[in-house]
């Protein structure tokens, strides 16, 4: 366990590095996502943002119903877009255009994602003519380490998204609603204190509603 992440009575868990893992086209990432930049405003943390993929994490699996396998296909474009901006303009740029396609599929509802990324290309200031790399194979292998980089912390068998807490990764929090403020940040708190104690693996109850991004 980390300084950073110890919690005794009473004193509120420290915790000040992030890394998180992310796939545009994922709705659970896109709340937990959300609620970091709030984490980011009341306990002064820092993040750094990496792509993963459901379409590679999917890909041989079977029993997927033909509806995933058809999002799966088109899951290809965002992913590779993002790695391919990182790529030619550095990691910068890989926040503002998750959040700028991320905006266009999950608050505007759109489900052509060559338009998504059309449009979030034009919102994050980035040339049009990275929408290219959406069908092209460019960059597969720089998106295949990242994703290995992320999901070798946690296993195959979870999701999207992957978050480390000073070092220590497991998948999500998932949760379906954006805390504000005070209460992100002890969402934060308890986050960081699990994290922070080697023994623990998870905690879980069945999701009763799907995200909700106001």
């Amino acid at each position: 366990m980390t300084e950073t992440a110890v919690a005794t009575a009473g004193q509120t868990p420290v915790g000040n590095q992030a890394d998180f893992w992310f796939d545009p086209l994922c709705p659970f990432a896109w709340v937990t996502s959300r609620w970091i930049g709030e984490v980011e405003k009341v306990r002064g943390i820092s993040v750094t943002w990496h792509v993963m993929s459901l379409s590679v994490l999917n890909e041989g699996r079977d029993g997927l119903s033909e509806k995933y396998k058809s999002l799966l296909g088109k899951g290809w474009g965002p992913v590779r877009v993002v790695i391919a901006a990182q790529q030619l303009h550095g990691d910068e740029v890989v926040k503002p255009l998750y959040d700028a396609i991320g905006s266009q599929i999950h608050h505007n509802g759109i489900d052509d994602y060559d338009e998504a990324i059309r449009l979030g290309l034009a919102e994050a200031g980035l040339p049009a003519e990275l929408a290219e790399y959406a069908h092209k194979d460019t960059f597969d292998a720089e998106l295949r380490a990242s994703h290995e980089n992320g999901i070798s912390r946690v296993g195959q068998e979870v999701g999207t998204p992957v978050v480390a807490f000073n070092g220590t990764a497991f998948f999500g929090p998932v949760i379906t609603r954006i805390p504000r403020g005070e209460d992100a940040g002890r969402l934060w708190d308890a986050t960081v204190t699990l994290a922070g104690f080697p023994y623990f693996f998870e905690i879980k109850r069945s999701r009763t509603e799907s995200p909700q991004f106001g």
